[in-house]
């Protein structure tokens, strides 16, 4: 489908620069549960919940997917709840509309001539019922998967291009009907663009049920990181980078709202060109941030000032789309794993760096192993006993034609039992489709500390 696919229109010209957005749900969430008098904080929560845009994306993806759609109620976290958040490359507010010069001056990250309606965040929330430990999954961008939800969907993209193909064909479709290129079209297009990414992320995951979703825009984080300045972050060493505007010295230190922008949208050192950083380290960047807040807001009760929150929120709900039945106060009261911190995030793995048959920069993935992650993560196996196990005998000496002929059985059998030369594991065969035809590379492996869970709970040190 290619750059044919991306629409026409003032609103909806193709925007080609990429930038990342980070995640603001989870500080929102803390503000609502942890600010002062609860009957103004239900006062609040009511405007907020009634100025934020409500979209029908979520049942339209589960009609794509022949599933049953969401209840129109929130759970009661009578079972373990998903919540997909969706983070935009897009300088566009939820209306299709240029961001104010001061907010797109604070991002430094241009203006409405770049960006596009790409998913540049993915973040799978899980928070099970019982109010354990919440595990928060991030979805490297460039994941080479198979779409879906979307007419002519199941070619292979990057896992954040679904929302923009779903978003041109819902509008390529609307214009072609004789629909007026007006805000009506626009909004209907927004929304099968949500189904579109809704639906692959749930497809490449295993069928993983979402939930609940919620779409955020740079300017959203923005505004949640104006009320919590000054926050406390931690980076291993000195780095600059003059395209986000990052400048950070090595260590704990405390960074304002503008550099909180920078902080999560570095992904090159440009004062060191063999500092080894890239789109995972950045997602490792975003999860320390959210952790960082988290931490901040339980120890030190930042929020205590509810009409400049009541300010802030006002404007947050301007620029921020969520399903219908999503209620962010009840919501927030319930997931006590998330507001008291507790929470385990993870980055999903790849096989390497590749390119796609169309010149785009990609990662290899193998789906199996996605799935099988997945699935450990959201259901994790129960521990076992910890009794000791019984002793074992001490072999008696063996022939040395009795070792030869074990050496040789055994040799055998590792030559066709999943391992290469190395002695590493063998990626399975449910590796993406079309993934033979792109050239790749080896994943990163100096200073990768993308690599691994990262606790919630404190201020943690990364790349």
């Amino acid at each position: 489908m290619g750059e044919q696919a991306r629409g026409t229109g003032r609103r909806f010209a193709p925007r080609r620069r990429r930038w990342p957005k980070v995640l603001a749900i989870v500080a929102i969430v803390v503000t609502l549960a942890a600010a002062g008098s609860a009957v103004y904080v239900a006062q609040l929560a009511a405007r907020f919940n009634g100025n934020v845009r409500r979209s029908d994306a979520l049942s339209r993806a589960l009609t794509e997917q022949s599933a049953s759609p969401s209840a129109s109620a929130v759970p009661k976290l009578s079972k373990d709840t998903n919540v997909l958040i969706m983070g935009l490359d897009s300088r566009l507010d939820e209306n299709g509309n240029p961001l104010p010069q001061d907010i797109q001056d604070a991002l430094h990250a241009g203006d409405d001539s770049v960006g596009f309606y790409n998913a540049n965040v993915l973040m799978l929330v899980h928070i099970p019922a019982d109010g354990s430990q919440s595990t928060a999954v991030s979805i490297p961008r460039d994941d080479y998967v198979q779409t879906a939800g979307f007419p002519g969907a199941g070619f292979m993209a990057k896992v954040k291009e679904a929302y923009s193909y779903g978003f041109a064909a819902e509008q390529s479709t609307l214009l072609a009907q004789g629909k007026p290129n007006d805000d009506a079209t626009y909004q209907s297009a927004r929304d099968a663009g949500r189904a579109a990414e809704i639906a692959t992320v749930s497809q490449f995951l295993g069928g993983v049920q979402i939930d609940h979703f919620v779409e955020i825009t740079m300017v959203a984080f923005y505004q949640v990181a104006l009320a919590i300045q000054p926050i406390t972050v931690c980076v291993n060493r000195a780095t600059q980078d003059t395209f986000s505007g990052a400048d950070f010295r090595a260590g704990m230190q405390q960074i304002n709202a503008q550099q909180a922008m920078s902080f999560v949208r570095q992904r090159r050192d440009t004062s060191d060109l063999t500092y080894n950083f890239t789109d995972l380290d950045r997602s490792r960047r975003q999860q320390a941030f959210i952790a960082s807040v988290l931490h901040q807001l339980k120890q030190a009760g930042t929020l205590t000032d509810l009409p400049k929150m009541e300010a802030v929120l006002d404007a947050v709900s301007k620029n921020m789309a969520i399903d219908r039945g999503l209620d962010l106060l009840e919501f927030s009261q319930q997931a006590s794993s998330l507001t008291g911190g507790n929470i385990s995030f993870t980055t999903l793995p790849i096989l390497g760096f590749g390119t796609s048959p169309e010149g785009a920069s990609i990662n290899l993935v193998d789906v199996g192993q996605i799935r099988a992650t997945v699935r450990d993560l959201l259901a994790p196996k129960p521990p076992q006993p910890t009794t000791p196990p019984p002793a074992i005998p001490t072999p008696a000496p063996s022939t040395p034609a009795a070792s030869a002929s074990a050496s040789s059985e055994s040799g055998g059998e590792a030559s066709s039992g999943g391992t290469d030369s190395t002695g590493a594991a063998a990626p399975s065969s449910s590796l993406s489709p079309d993934a033979a035809s792109t050239t790749a590379s080896p994943a990163p492996t100096t200073y990768a500390d993308w690599q691994g869970p990262l606790q919630g709970g404190g201020i943690p040190c990364v790349k």
